[in-house]
Parts: C-alpha cells; structure tokens; sequence
C-alpha cells in the first residue's frame, strides 16, 4: 500500500510538470495572434473548457483527500487559462468574441454556479464527491474532445498550420500520467478520462504527420517557377546561353516565317513595278 502510494505521488509530480508544460505550450500561438494583431483560424473553444475543467477539479479536490496535487496545478491551469481567454478576447474580431463570451457566460458563470449550488444543497458526505467527481470526468473528456473542431478544420482544408501541435503532444504525455495516478489511487474519476485523452492525442499527431508532409509537397509544386515565352537577352561581355531543344525549334520557326514575309513582300514589290512599267505604254496607244 505503502509502495503504490509513492508510486502516485511519483506520478503526480510528474503528472504536474507535464500539465505545467501543457498550459505553457499554446505561448507561441497567442504569440502569433500578437504578431499578426488577429486571431485568424485559431479556435477559443479549448481554452474556455480548460479553464472550466480546472475549475471543476480544484473544487473535487477540496472534497477529497491526499489531492493536494491536484490542487496546486489546477490553480496555476486557472490563472493561465484566464490571461489565455482575456488574450484571445482583445485580438479576436467582434462575432469570435461574441461567441467567446456567451462560452464563458454559460460555462464558467453558469455552468460552475449550478455544480456548486446543486452539489451543496442536494448531495451530503462521500456522495457529494462521487457526483462532482463525474463531472469532472465528464468535463475532463470535453478538454480531449474540444481540440477535434481543430482536427475538422485540418481535414477540411488539408492544413495543419492552425493546428497546435506542441498542446497535442504534452496533452498525450499528460494524460499517460494522470492515468497511472488515478489508477494508483484507485480514482476511476481521474484516470478514466486520461485513456480517451491519450488516444485522442495520438491522432492529433498522426494527422499531422499526414497533412504536414501533404502540405510541404503543395508548397514545393507551387514554388517551381514556370518558364513561358522565354526572352534571351544577349550581352557582348556575357558568352551566349546554351539552347534547349524547344528553343531552337522556336528560333527555327520564327525564321521561317521572318524568310517568308521578306519573300511574299519581294514578289508584292516586284509586281507593282510591272504594273507601273505597263501604264506608260497604255497611255500612248489611246494617244
């Protein structure tokens, strides 16, 4: 008993720095959206379930015991979170953060009012925590989901340039840790969530994997340069470019046709100097 115990505070420790390293990893994105002055694709949806998600658990903490793990990171994945959201707020145009408050109104306002208020006046003891424990679990499944309207935009447009790929992998590493900790626990409510988060994390990767070598070949064709109507352009100090086949067929063409044209002109000439010779002599027989 004793063994497997500090096997859990093994993982939780280590289940705290990966989830450290998870709530630091969307940096370079928001970084981005400060380059850039928008937000362009990126979504607020996982930000805004993180942020109720920890929430949830800090409360399910307080009604257990020994998870003072849980605690510690839950509080700094609140404090994140809320610069993340605040920061998406300022640079996202007016419907995304319409949208982004009416999230936040019914999630965090709504959503974590009505846990607590039902939890305390309805429930008493063991069975207050088992309740707030399946929301967590239910909530907890919603932070694994919510980056799949990412993975939909990726199919949809073949892309992986909004697809933060640094969250997908710590949320992978995350979720193999909190799962041995759980199970260590015996918390079903902890370790149950972190198996679909872990599969759903492997398919984040392989699907960039897949669009991300998909994406670098688009790049490459596009970049090839096209060679129409190809214009030589001879220097005296410069020694003359070799020729392709297809160039000197062009020049032998253009010959032709330049021969031709002198040719059709010679003989157009030459007949109006007949015909001028011929109209002095017409002249003098009606004379």
């Amino acid at each position: 008993m004793a063994i497997s115990g500090h096997w859990a505070f093994a993982f939780g420790v280590l289940g705290n720095i990966i989830s450290f390293i998870v709530f630091l990893s969307p940096i370079p994105t928001f970084y981005k959206i400060h380059k850039k002055k928008s937000t362009e694709g990126y979504q607020s949806i996982p930000y805004v379930i993180a942020l109720f998600s920890s929430m949830l658990w800090i409360y399910y903490a307080f009604l257990k015991t020994n998870t003072t793990l849980l605690i510690s990171i839950n509080s700094f994945g609140v404090f994140i979170e809320t610069i993340y959201v605040g920061f998406y707020l300022y640079y996202a145009p007016k419907k995304a953060r319409v949208h982004t408050v009416k999230m936040l109104l019914l999630t965090v306002v709504g959503g974590f009012g009505a846990v607590i208020l039902v939890t305390q006046f309805l429930f008493k003891g063991a069975a207050r925590g088992q309740v707030v424990g399946w929301i967590c679990l239910i909530f907890s499944l919603c932070v694994f989901v919510a980056p799949l309207c990412i993975v939909r935009q990726v199919i949809k447009t073949k892309s992986v340039e909004y697809m933060p790929i640094l969250l997908s992998v710590f949320l992978t590493l995350s979720a193999i840790a909190w799962f041995f900790y759980g199970l260590l626990l015996k918390d079903v409510n902890i370790a149950a969530p972190n198996i679909l988060g872990f599969i759903f994390g492997i398919l984040q990767m392989v699907l960039y994997a897949m669009y991300r070598k998909k994406e670098k070949t688009i790049v490459k064709e596009q970049n090839l340069p096209e060679l129409q109507n190809p214009v030589i352009i001879l220097d005296d100090n410069k020694k003359i470019p070799e020729l392709t086949e297809e160039q000197i067929i062009d020049i032998v063409k253009l010959g032709k046709l330049v021969c031709s044209g002198k040719i059709q002109m010679a003989s157009t000439m030459n007949q109006n100097a007949a015909k001028e010779e011929k109209l002095p002599n017409l002249q003098t027989v009606e004379a």
